[in-house]
């Protein structure tokens, strides 16, 4: 997660993913240990209903309206 840029520091990517806010395809991680491979680097995302993901998306203006509700 540091190095895709969602987070700053391997503390808060500990966090992140112990919070449940990180998915690797449609699994939700919670394990800090979980082995993301090469081929696995491309489906890491935030959880649909993650406050981070929300935020990062208001800030660069790509909040749609229709998934506030």
């Amino acid at each position: 997660m540091v190095r895709m840029k969602m987070a700053q520091t391997m503390r808060i990517a500990v966090s992140f993913v112990e919070q449940g806010q990180v998915r690797v395809g449609p699994n939700v991680v919670t394990d800090p240990a979980f082995l993301v491979t090469r081929n696995m680097e491309d489906f890491v995302t935030w959880v649909d209903s993650s406050k981070v993901r929300k935020t990062v998306q208001r800030y660069n203006d790509k909040l749609d309206d229709f998934d506030l509700l």
